[in-house]
């Protein structure tokens, strides 16, 4: 490969496919594991403090499988990036943010502990942006 390969910008549209890859099939595996792991679902939403935890937890679960389904195939991907950002800031909110004020952990524990989440938080607001990408069902729909 050439200087000039190196060079040379992505294909940026092409390449959106990837972060639908991440984002979708980590949310979608995540729902699953609300119905599935009373550890990641109920049993989690009860410790947190959310009211009703079993139906709050299959309400999140459900809308991460969905939602996550659209992103991985690309359809509507702006639309289902906004749950999903309702998903992770809430994740973000009672589940990180709490972690700065108990004294054996801290902001560096925080700040390990929250990478996912942080890394899903941006590439949502990316997929917010940019789109579904050309190779997504919602761009063969416009094509045709």
């Amino acid at each position: 490969m050439s200087w000039n390969g190196i060079q040379r910008p992505a294909r940026a549209e092409s390449s959106v496919i990837l972060i639908r890859l991440a984002v979708g099939l980590i949310f979608f595996t995540q729902g699953i594991l609300k119905f599935t792991d009373p550890k990641m679902g109920v049993v989690r939403f009860t410790r947190i403090g959310f009211p009703f935890p079993q139906f709050t937890a299959h309400f999140v679960g459900a809308f991460a499988i969905v939602c996550g389904l659209m992103v991985l195939a690309g359809l509507l991907t702006r639309l289902a990036s906004i749950p999903l950002l309702i998903i992770i800031g809430t994740a973000i909110a009672t589940t990180k943010i709490p972690e700065l004020f108990r004294p054996e952990q801290g902001f560096w524990y925080m700040v390990s502990d929250a990478r996912t989440d942080f890394a899903m938080l941006t590439s949502l607001i990316f997929l917010l942006i940019v789109g579904s990408g050309t190779l997504s069902l919602q761009a063969r729909r416009r094509f045709r």
